[in-house]
């Protein structure tokens, strides 16, 4: 089979080599991977493995994977041969509190770009009946991000106003997800063109930043001077400030990318005053995962794919991650 290999940190490095296809243990699965995701997070680990854990090369990248089960070990009951299945991200957390040992594919373990992957029958989810392979790889990380931080933590409800920034996977999945809950979006973003996109979405409300920088003020002036229930924070560094800024009293930020700046810097009048909840989402669980496919096959909710790659396509993929994608890049293995 083949698969992507990074023998060493620097894109450059990467590797498309021929390899033997792995065999299942007793409590694993062979899947034949039809299509990968790429996220971000693939992107800092293959540069220099600061994607969020302690990562050493050499490692198969990325973590989102779908396709179909092909062999199982004796001891498999949670999956049968023709199975169409989804990798998980955290591999080790089903559910509630976050286990601190668990781990995520891609780095530390193997990862999804590869034809053929072997994983424990926990690390895995049946499929979404609704998408085929190159939507459904789209899930396991961007799309549960979006879910954990608006349903499953943040119990999101019609009538509320949420912002959003950006139009990359994690943002648009949270449009789709709001909007089918009758929440009100207001979206931010630099692109007057990405944002007239992300209205057919079900976008309420369009901002452009550069236009607009105090967009605090405008979401404001949207809300009638009450402000937003949830904010997304996708940016890190002083744009924190403005996310408490638009924020209702003891509303919700969200903070899931920092795209701008590691780190985050607000002063403490705002925090004192408007008592926010801030939570930093780092995923979520399969039990929030399986919860979300069902939502997602129940609505026909369909992904935004920007483009579709072949396996021996990578690098191509990657500079398109580096340029900003509407929505989500996938690489397919066919």
């Amino acid at each position: 089979m083949r698969q992507w290999r990074l023998p060493q940190f620097g894109r450059q490095h990467l590797k498309l080599e021929q390899v033997a296809i792995p065999t299942p243990g007793e409590d694993e699965i062979l899947i034949k991977v039809a299509a990968a995701a790429l996220n971000y997070r693939d992107k800092l680990n293959i540069e220099d493995g600061s994607g969020g854990l302690q990562i050493t090369p050499p490692l198969v990248p990325a973590s989102d994977l779908s396709g179909a089960v092909v062999a199982v070990g004796k001891r498999v009951n949670r999956f049968r041969t023709g199975d169409r299945v989804l990798g998980t991200f955290w591999v080790d957390w089903i559910d509630g509190p976050w286990p601190a040992h668990a781990l995520t594919l891609g780095g530390p373990l193997t990862g999804a770009l590869a034809e053929y992957v072997v994983l424990k029958q926990e690390w895995a989810v049946h499929a979404p009946t609704t998408l085929d392979d190159a939507h459904a790889s789209t899930l396991p990380c961007a799309a549960l991000s979006a879910w954990f931080a608006l349903v499953e933590q943040g119990h999101l409800h019609a009538g509320q106003t949420v912002v959003i920034q950006g139009t990359g996977g994690v943002s648009l999945f949270a449009l789709q997800f709001a909007a089918a809950h009758g929440a009100r979006v207001i979206l931010i973003s630099g692109d007057d063109d990405k944002l007239a996109r992300a209205k057919t979405l079900g976008a309420t409300h369009a901002i452009n930043r550069r236009k607009t920088p105090s967009w605090d003020v405008a979401v404001r002036d949207i809300t009638d001077g009450r402000g937003a229930d949830h904010v997304l924070e996708m940016v890190g560094g002083d744009n924190l400030l403005l996310s408490l800024q638009a924020l209702k009293q003891a509303g919700r930020v969200s903070v899931i990318g920092t795209l701008g700046e590691a780190a985050i810097h607000s002063p403490s009048v705002p925090l004192f005053l408007g008592r926010p909840t801030i939570q930093g989402i780092g995923v979520g669980h399969r039990r929030a995962l399986e919860d979300m496919i069902r939502a997602v096959d129940h609505l026909s909710l369909r992904p935004v794919l920007d483009q579709t790659y072949g396996l021996a396509d990578l690098p191509a993929a990657l500079d398109h991650l580096d340029r900003g994608p509407f929505g989500k890049l996938v690489v397919r293995m066919d």
